[in-house]
């Protein structure tokens, strides 16, 4: 995922060379190259006509936030040939990489005769890195010992895998930040940048002037390649979607029929998710089908700032401080492909960095836990939620995601003014009463089976579905957010008599958001039975549907007395 742009840097799209002793001339291609090369007894002609600079934007990308296990095992097992399945490969020498880089830092000389051997002149590598304007240079200009481990900027605490900094060559302005990126490219791990990070490092610290960036930035900008590869990119295409059990585009031929034969046999498969989904809600089918159409909601359209389609749940009724909601997550971890559960505690609201914002001494964006991939699901748990004060971090985190549910927007700070992110994320929240956090539907729980072990009993349920049933629910959900939906003029028609009839009937409880609400869940109801168009049937059924929501939730209100 695009994590961050950095501003464009120029480099020698074609160079010269020139033999000293002969004066032998040779014309060099820069491009897709992080150090333009020369031969031992080679230097660069600075003033040679031949010399043409070129443009290049600079990606910093990390691992797709929340990306669930599943996905990075089926990037692995569908080619062996890939060094970096999926986006979120964690290299086993991270670690050690890292400390053998730190020991270079400490040892540059050890560096360069490693790297260079004896006698090698390193001076025709290292000058031409120079004449690159490019932010290089790697470490704080304070000792070595010094400088803190160098942070990968990832939006999830706990995320693992290698950040790399994609420099792209043509069209970069048709990517966005968080954009989920297939590349293929060139992969650069130059040992010698290290080398020309530190001498970089000791000339700016000797003159200041040499180098307009602070340290900081070259530091974040030029990090060790052991740690933050470098792909020069050949190919990039923004992807729709990261499930690997889908093709990765659907409009070719070939996937056409694979989503037809797929068609075919949605009704079993919608039938064995429900019952999947009522027994790991306690035999509460009415949450399950709730839990269904959240799952399959998409943002598919803005009008002017209203997010349409969005389908924000609230499951009321849950256990407090139980494990349920525990493993609620870790069975829609295993459905869906990117996900994360935000435990709403105090300390989590006033300690966590929800938001992006723009350190201008590094010049970056440094990411925040709202910093999601497109279609991400956020599990919110509220039942964590004790008494307490919210300072003015807190407060500003949950207005944050307040707005990322209502508008579906993240305010990114940049210290003088906010910028508007659109964002596609759907938002489940668990808690024990109503949510404090606004949502499109609420849903009250009712248990139909209390387990005695709550644990042995969810545990059982992912043991028992086979892997192929599961892969099937995966696919299902997948694949019906990317289907087109439409209401025909003469189900419009019905629809608005029926609503009309509705407000007649009962003027006081029927309103626009009703309209809206019912809509809404008779398009997903119809795309989770692969119906592309609204029928007069599943209209009925939609109806049907929120009369026994509201009708569950009006018995609750009557049973504690509390508004819900």
């Amino acid at each position: 995922m695009v994590q961050d742009m950095f501003d464009p840097e120029f480099y020698m799209g074609v160079y010269e060379t020139v033999d000293p002793n002969t004066n032998a001339r040779v014309l060099h291609f820069g491009k897709y190259r992080d150090v333009a090369e020369c031969g031992p007894q080679q230097e660069i002609d600075l003033n040679s006509s031949q010399t043409v600079t070129s443009e290049r934007q600079t990606f910093y990308c990390v691992p797709v936030p929340g990306e669930s296990a599943w996905v990075k095992e089926a990037y692995i097992s569908a080619s062996q040939a890939r060094v970096s399945p999926s986006t979120s490969y964690t290299p086993s020498r991270h670690k050690r990489s890292y400390e053998e880089d730190e020991d270079m830092d400490l040892h540059p000389s050890k560096q360069k005769e490693q790297h260079m051997g004896s006698g090698g002149d390193i001076h025709g590598c290292v000058e031409p890195k120079r004449l690159e304007t490019e932010a290089s240079a790697g470490h704080h200009l304070i000792s070595p010992n010094c400088s803190p481990p160098l942070d990968l900027n990832f939006p999830l605490p706990g995320e693992k895998g290698p950040a790399c900094l994609v420099k792209v060559y043509e069209s970069w302005d048709s990517f966005k930040v968080n954009d989920v990126l297939e590349v293929y490219g060139i992969l650069s791990v130059d040992p010698v940048l290290s080398i020309v990070n530190n001498e970089e490092r000791d000339s700016s610290a000797l003159d200041p002037m040499e180098c307009m960036d602070t340290a900081e930035e070259q530091r974040v900008h030029s990090p060790p390649a052991s740690l933050v590869p470098r792909i020069h990119v050949i190919l990039a295409q923004k992807l729709q979607h990261i499930n690997p059990l889908l093709p990765a585009c659907l409009n070719e031929e070939e996937s056409k029929t694979f989503v037809s034969n797929f068609m075919s046999e949605l009704s079993p498969v919608r039938a064995e998710l429900l019952g999947f989904l009522t027994h790991a809600l306690l035999g509460d089918s009415l949450a399950a089908e709730y839990l269904i159409l959240h799952l399959i909601s998409t943002v598919y359209a803005r009008r002017d700032v209203l997010p349409l389609g969005k389908f924000t749940v609230n499951l009321s009724g849950c256990p407090r401080n139980s494990i349920f909601t525990e493993h609620i997550y870790r069975i829609i971890q295993q459905l869906v492909p990117a996900s994360y559960r935000l435990q709403m505690t105090i300390e989590n609201m006033n300690h966590s960095r929800f938001i992006p914002h723009k350190d201008y001494a590094a010049n970056r964006l440094v990411s925040g836990v709202l910093q999601l991939a497109s279609n991400t699901s956020l599990v919110v748990d509220e039942t964590q939620l004790e008494q307490g004060q919210l300072d003015t971090t807190g407060v500003h985190n949950v207005t944050a995601l307040g707005n990322l549910i209502t508008w579906q927007k993240v305010d990114y700070d940049f210290n003088y003014h906010q910028m508007e992110f659109p964002c596609n994320i759907n938002v489940l929240i668990t808690s024990e009463g109503r949510s404090l956090l606004p949502s499109d539907c609420q849903v009250h729980l009712q248990p139909q089976i209390i387990p005695p072990n709550m644990e042995e009993y969810m545990n059982s349920l992912l043991t028992a579905v086979l892997p192929s049933v599961l892969n099937k629910f995966r696919i299902y959900l997948s694949l019906l957010r990317l289907l087109d939906y439409s209401i025909s003029d003469e189900v419009t028609k019905a629809v608005e008599d029926d609503f009309v009839e509705m407000r007649k009937n009962d003027p006081e409880s029927i309103t626009a958001d009703d309209l809206h609400r019912t809509l809404l869940v008779a398009r997903f109801l119809s795309l989770s039975a692969g119906q592309t168009t609204l029928s007069r049937e599943r209209w009925l059924r939609a109806k049907q549907l929120e009369a026994l929501r509201k009708a569950r939730l009006q018995q609750q209100k009557c049973v504690n007395g509390n508004e819900l």
